[in-house]
């Protein structure tokens, strides 16, 4: 498979909007930033977010439902909220769910996944 030229983002996460870092993190994953835009490629960019506990999150939107998974048995419906997720896996899990929500859903989602590095 061929990819294009690699180039690292570092990204700072402090006082910035969840969905904001993850929009922006999104597009450089994809490779949409780059004028050699190929959606069939791999863009080879890495992005480094830093400072992700310090990012902007209102006490209201910590307690919002964010993340539902279905078992398919009954009684199997789990709902967390995101500041359940927070104290459990970490602000990082937080960017990395939103960042992999907002990627094309095709067979290079993983591998653009691959290339985000986040330190709290």
């Amino acid at each position: 498979m061929k990819t294009a030229q690699t180039k690292e983002y570092m990204i700072d996460a402090e006082g910035k909007r969840l969905g904001k870092i993850a929009s922006e993190v999104a597009m450089i994953l994809m490779g949409k930033n780059d004028p050699s835009f190929e959606r069939h490629l791999l863009s080879g960019n890495q992005v480094k977010i830093v400072n992700a506990s310090k990012m902007d999150i209102s006490e209201r939107r910590l307690n919002e439902t964010h993340h539902i998974s279905y078992s398919g048995y009954p009684g199997g419906q789990k709902i967390q909220s995101l500041g359940h997720t927070a104290r459990k896996k970490g602000y990082g899990e937080l960017i990395r769910r939103a960042v992999f929500g907002m990627l094309a859903s095709n067979r290079l989602k993983n591998k653009m996944m691959k290339n985000l590095l986040i330190s709290e």
